[in-house]
């Protein structure tokens, strides 16, 4: 219980994620106990007016059953979903933080790929949720989904009647989907979940870099009692938010859309946002085909941009740590972050895929956009595929300037000194502005450079203390005392060592 973790915001990502999942798994065992994992065909009696008379699948009308006859049912299947969504969220964010601090490199390698494989999971895992209810909208993402299979070269068909028991959409593939989404992939995430943190346990925590920081010691809270009454706290937080959302926000109207036909698409509709982009660029691909090939194969158009391309991206993002570090010969161990300013083709990188991510995701809605902008849906579609090259191209190039010059201003101001503001005239008439060095000054008065160590620099005055202790103004009168010597009895207490140190 002595293990010491860094205080910092970016690391409550993760707990984000893993708090948004013990929530789901709540709310998904509430819900088993109603839903009715069948195909087989009922005629709805239920008190929803609109759907009676109306024959479906007994999934369908339980599903329907639990939103309008279960006490708490709506609330409850409302948490499950935003829940979900919060945790694929929560865990693509703390993948990006750990990717633009370099968390991933030695010897972390092993949790960046267990990071990745519990997003595809997640991922699978809340497609297979959402194709349970069997209604119109499940059963469109269903149906490319029995596209995307059959796509597959040599190999799709046989694969296709293997997940569907025969042609589409058969009878088996709701009670199939049902024991992999309820027992085979959640036990499957919490096995790799707990490996994840056992991992994190055991290694030395990353931590940005600081004062009395290094790459042998953590700086920070114990476990208990700080760290775990924080988290007890932030669980709250997170499952109050959760509930308030799914209180205010509607989410999956499934008795909007009716039970699913396959003679029927549902329109104006896209997927979650972690299936959107693969969406978006199913939707701009041209129809590029690979026809006879040895004979009598045919690869069709939408493989490229949803089979292969999640393959490739797949195993991109896996192996970056290899390629990184074959590039910068770095086999070092790493305990102490990066600040993205410091690594800008990683950082540049980054927001260049997210750049790519975003207009996918935009391309995903291009019949709504098209509706709305009143344009036409082959100009949104070729806007789409330009703006698939060109935006991650500009991303990348503004990135990398903007670190060169968020770099280039910290070591001014190392050099220089903090701007105060203050413009005096030299004797020879000439104004300047007066700097607050950060360190010593030589005989001249002038500031001596001090050498970068990774950490924030201050930018402004108020950060080395000078702005005084922070009091009410409103309701009571500003204290004024002590306020030059604020920032000396901070550092003074500091040293005395409020937090934790951990060799």
């Amino acid at each position: 219980m002595n293990k010491v973790f860094p205080s910092h915001w970016s690391f409550m990502l993760g707990e984000v994620a893993l708090y948004s999942f013990i929530v789901v798994l709540l709310s998904g065992v509430y819900l088993t106990l109603f839903f009715d994992p069948s195909m087989g065909e009922t005629v709805y009696q239920g008190v929803y007016t609109p759907l009676r008379g109306v024959p479906m699948s007994h999934a369908y009308e339980s599903t329907i059953n639990i939103s309008m006859e279960v006490r708490g049912g709506l609330l409850i299947r409302q948490i499950h979903h935003w829940a979900a969504l919060i945790f694929i969220a929560g865990m693509m964010l703390h993948m990006m933080r750990v990717f633009f601090t370099g968390a991933f490199r030695k010897p972390r390698e092993l949790n960046w790929v267990l990071g990745v494989l519990l997003l595809v999971l997640a991922m699978a895992e809340g497609f297979l949720g959402y194709s349970l209810p069997d209604d119109l909208l499940s059963g469109t993402g269903l149906r490319a989904v029995s596209a995307f299979v059959l796509s597959i070269p040599v190999i799709g068909t046989w694969m296709h009647w293997a997940v569907f028991g025969g042609d589409y959409p058969g009878t088996i593939i709701v009670p199939r989907f049902y024991s992999l989404h309820v027992l085979v992939i959640p036990g499957i995430i919490l096995a790799v979940v707990g490996l994840h943190v056992a991992l994190v346990w055991f290694q030395k925590h990353t931590q940005f870099p600081g004062p009395r920081k290094t790459e042998n010691n953590v700086i920070g809270v114990r476990v208990l009692p700080s760290f775990a009454s924080k988290g007890g706290g932030f669980f709250a937080v997170v499952f109050g938010v959760i509930v308030m959302i799914s209180g205010i926000f509607q989410i999956n109207p499934v008795w909007n859309l009716g039970p699913y036909n396959p003679s029927q698409v549902s329109a104006g509709v896209q997927p979650d946002f972690y299936m959107g982009f693969l969406d978006g660029m199913v939707r701009v691909w041209p129809d590029w085909e690979m026809r006879n090939l040895f004979g009598h194969y045919m690869i069709p158009a939408v493989f490229f941009p949803s089979i292969l391309a999640a393959t490739l991206l797949m195993i991109l993002v896996i192996s970056y740590p290899a390629i990184e570090r074959r590039f910068t010969k770095d086999n070092a161990s790493h305990n102490l972050l990066q600040r993205p300013r410091d690594v800008p083709v990683r950082t540049s990188l980054g927001v260049a895929f997210l750049a790519f991510y975003v207009i996918n995701l935009i391309n995903g809605a291009n019949d709504l956009f098209a509706l709305k902008l009143d344009v036409s849906l082959n100009v949104m579609t070729w806007i789409g595929r330009i703006g698939s090259i060109v935006f991650p191209v500009l991303a990348y190039m503004v990135t990398y300037r903007l670190c060169l010059g968020f770099q280039h201003h910290d070591r001014d101001v190392l050099e220089h000194g903090i701007e105060t503001g203050i413009v005096r005239r030299s004797p020879t008439g000439e104004f300047y502005e007066v700097h607050q060095p950060l360190g010593d000054v030589d005989e001249h008065g002038h500031a001596i450079p001090l050498a970068y160590q990774g950490a924030s620099v201050p930018k402004h005055i108020n950060e080395l203390g000078a702005a005084g202790r922070a009091v009410p103004g409103v309701w009571s009168p500003k204290d004024t005392s002590g306020t030059i010597d604020y920032g000396h009895e901070e550092s003074a207490e500091l040293s005395t060592g409020r937090e934790l140190t951990r060799d």
